[in-house]
């Protein structure tokens, strides 16, 4: 009896869990389909279903040039960011010794520390190296930011894939990156496809560094675009555009995770548990 009465909390539980998660989403995308100028309570779900908001966001973002500028800082971050961790996790993973565990340490270390916190001296520095504030300026804090954790999954992930399996092609005469890029490397796809989805959703989403680095308007992400929608008390927000602009962000994550979610649980798993 007892266990049946643990089944049932656990699962009302559950349910009160989704509901919980899964609520904003719909309010999110309810109000979204509302018309513009619609002031009715965002709890009256799916009360329209209106197009207008989308369009306005989609114009008004200027939807088509911002997703280019996310693109191409998220695709050129998460390229750079897999090719260096990968080849740092190779030596880390496979040798055994006081240096490789202190560099693994040191790597490490770097997520102890939010790059939110030095942005001024970055800033700084990058303003007396001349370096211009452009759309691929946040890839550089990108990518740093991005490569302790991309190292810690890949050596946790590497440390489970058998030395062996290189001796055949040692044997053969293949080099040391011969060896990693034919042989080791796609065999870490699961890892790879981790680090793409967890840094991937990040680098998408985030409009700090972006806010801070770019300076011209036709240059700026989309996270960026939608703050424009926030209004101010001249102006108040229309919620449904603003919901509708975060629902146009969010399709090329979705449909991303969809595709690759069978690797990206395993590939976590086996980097949490190995590292």
């Amino acid at each position: 009896m007892s266990k049946k009465r643990n089944a049932i909390l656990i699962h009302i539980f559950l349910v009160l869990f989704l509901v919980n998660t899964l609520a904003p989403l719909a309010i999110a995308v309810s109000t979204s389909l509302k018309s513009p100028g619609d002031t009715s309570s965002p709890l009256e779900l799916f009360s329209q279903f209106s197009f207008e908001s989308y369009r306005t966001a989609f114009d008004k973002m200027n939807f088509t040039s911002s997703f280019l500028n996310s693109l191409i800082t998220t695709l050129g971050s998460v390229f750079v960011v897999v090719i260096v961790a990968s080849m740092a996790a190779y030596p880390l993973g496979r040798i055994n010794s006081k240096l490789s565990r202190f560099l693994y340490i040191l790597f490490i270390s770097g997520l102890v520390i939010p790059g939110q916190m030095v942005v001024i001296p970055i800033a700084q520095v990058f303003s007396q190296l001349g370096i211009p504030s452009t759309r691929f300026t946040p890839m550089i804090m990108f990518i740093t930011c991005s490569i302790p954790f991309s190292a810690f999954l890949y050596t946790g992930f590497m440390r489970s894939v058998p030395a062996e399996i290189e001796e055949s092609a040692y044997l053969d005469g293949a080099n040391l990156f011969t060896r990693f890029y034919k042989i080791v490397f796609p065999l870490l796809a699961p890892a790879t496809v981790s680090v793409v989805i967890t840094q991937g959703i990040w680098i998408w989403n985030d409009y700090f560094y972006p806010l801070i680095f770019v300076n011209k308007q036709s240059e700026m992400s989309l996270p960026v675009t939608m703050l424009n929608f926030l209004g101010d008390k001249e102006n108040p927000a229309q919620w449904s555009v603003l919901f509708a602009a975060c629902v146009l962000c969010a399709i090329p994550l979705i449909i991303l995770f969809t595709l690759l979610q069978k690797y990206f649980v395993g590939g976590i798993s086996a980097g949490a548990v190995k590292g």
